[in-house]
């Protein structure tokens, strides 16, 4: 049996088999942030003190809008504000949007209109120009996430307390401390204190952390995995330096198409799920399951 000084650590067995961070970023555009205190519970939407009904009817619009909906914190919030926070951002990679608002009741988020939003329009809430530096610290969903993530969230509060956010459960907890940044969908992963506020720092000024970047969230996972090659390769870390033209997928192959600097770039890789790296992927698993890989097969100018 598990002990306190025992438990199991997905995350740092996860790191122990320096398992790769690119290309694990969970594949989402459209964000819906809604802001309570707490507690969350393992399934925030449907655990928390939500109204009546209200967490059923977001997880339907999750599934119908292929959406993120999380639920949001400032790191020392004693109590939910009369005026409730409420973020709504579209993760496209050429153009990522960002909007606000406040409510006084949380359902009325039910209003806003996500098919104009992913169209181009506006849900009904305003422009929001600053970034959101969201740290998953969903501790009841898994206990590295808290641990690790906790930290990290302190630290960007204090550092920059107009952008950073705790939110609930985003995906990877193997690579807690997990912190995304909106509306462009970067997730990052492995972060202690220190490297997340340096991470935020670098992103207003325009660059990624390329050393703990685990991709763009507007991706599927192997082109997160085949721009973070081609960067690498390159030595660029601008945030808007590299962008995708196309992406063709063959079998297990995936090759990728971005432009840099002028020139255009063709990035294949390969994506397997060996049954012989099978192992326990988070804190609550009940079975091993393969990791993903994406090995680099070539990048050649197109």
């Amino acid at each position: 049996m598990e002990t306190s000084t025992t438990r199991f650590s997905c995350a740092a067995a996860s790191a122990l088999r320096d398992e790769p961070l690119a290309g694990t970023a969970t594949h989402v555009r459209t964000w819906l942030l809604l802001e309570h205190s707490g507690p969350w519970g393992a399934d925030a939407l449907l655990d928390a003190r939500l109204p009546e009904g209200l967490g059923a009817a977001l997880k339907q619009q999750a599934k119908a809008y292929r959406a993120k909906i999380l639920l949001v914190r400032r790191a020392r919030a004693k109590r939910d504000p009369e005026r409730l926070n409420v973020f709504a951002a579209f993760a496209d990679h050429r153009r990522p949007r960002l909007e606000h608002g406040t409510v006084a009741d949380l359902r009325e988020v039910l209003d806003l209109d996500l098919t104009a939003f992913r169209e181009g329009g506006s849900t009904g809430l305003s422009t929001y120009d600053g970034p959101l530096f969201c740290v998953c610290t969903n501790g009841r969903h898994d206990a590295c996430c808290a641990e690790f993530g906790r930290p990290v969230a302190m630290a960007l509060d204090d550092a920059y307390p107009e952008y950073a956010w705790e939110v609930s459960h985003i995906g990877g907890d193997r690579f807690a401390g997990n912190l995304v940044v909106l509306p462009e969908g970067l997730y990052y992963g492995r972060l202690d204190p220190q490297q997340g506020v340096a991470l935020a720092g670098a992103h207003l000024a325009g660059d990624l952390d390329l050393d703990h970047l685990r991709g763009r969230s507007a991706y599927p996972m192997a082109v997160q995995a085949a721009e973070h090659h081609l960067r690498r390769q390159l030595g660029e870390s601008r945030i808007t330096a590299v962008v995708l033209q196309r992406r063709t997928v063959e079998d297990d192959v995936t090759t990728a198409t971005f432009t840099a600097a002028g020139a255009t770039y063709d990035v294949r890789v390969r994506t397997t799920r060996d049954p012989a790296t099978a192992t326990r992927l988070t804190c609550k698993a009940h079975r091993d399951n393969p990791v993903p890989r994406h090995e680099l097969l070539g990048i050649d100018p197109a």
